[in-house]
């Protein structure tokens, strides 16, 4: 989800819900400390150079239970980060703590907005000689080589 994407999203409700993919709940109280961008300059195993741009909120949960962020709040800490850091409108990027500080995409179920798991790829698998994709065979084609089998004399199990 792009920041353009929240900030229209925001006005229509009447409270700011997390939660993660698998359905459990952000506490109703959290407070969103942090709202920037991040730049990540890199060369990937391939030899590219490449930058990625995102902006980044960070959820934490307090011992303040009759906190709860407002939409409105949340769109004024939005636009705030816009006038004084600058941010662009780029894709969001959500820190929240777990076992340790997880990284997560936003989505947005049309009640909750949704951490979705991130997950790491290969940015240049032609070079590393990954395929593309799962190899598919039949099992007519692999080929069954006598010497590499158990037989129940053999001694070898």
């Amino acid at each position: 989800m792009k920041l353009s994407e929240i900030k229209e999203i925001l006005p229509a409700l009447a409270n700011v819900e997390f939660q993660l993919e698998n359905g459990t709940c952000v506490p109703e109280h959290f407070h969103v400390t942090e709202v920037g961008q991040i730049i990540k300059s890199f060369i990937d195993c391939g030899g590219v150079i490449r930058k990625e741009k995102v902006v980044n909120f960070q959820l934490w949960n307090a011992d303040d239970y009759e906190h709860r962020l407002k939409p409105g709040k949340l769109l004024s800490i939005i636009q705030l980060s816009e006038e004084k850091l600058g941010i662009e409108d780029a894709e969001i990027e959500v820190e929240y703590q777990s076992d340790t500080i997880g990284k997560y995409d936003l989505d947005f179920n049309g009640n909750t907005f949704v951490l979705k798991n991130k997950t790491t790829a290969c940015l240049a698998q032609d070079a590393c000689g990954i395929p593309s994709g799962k190899q598919k065979k039949s099992l007519s084609e692999l080929t069954l080589n006598p010497s590499s089998c158990c037989t129940p004399d053999s001694g070898c199990c």
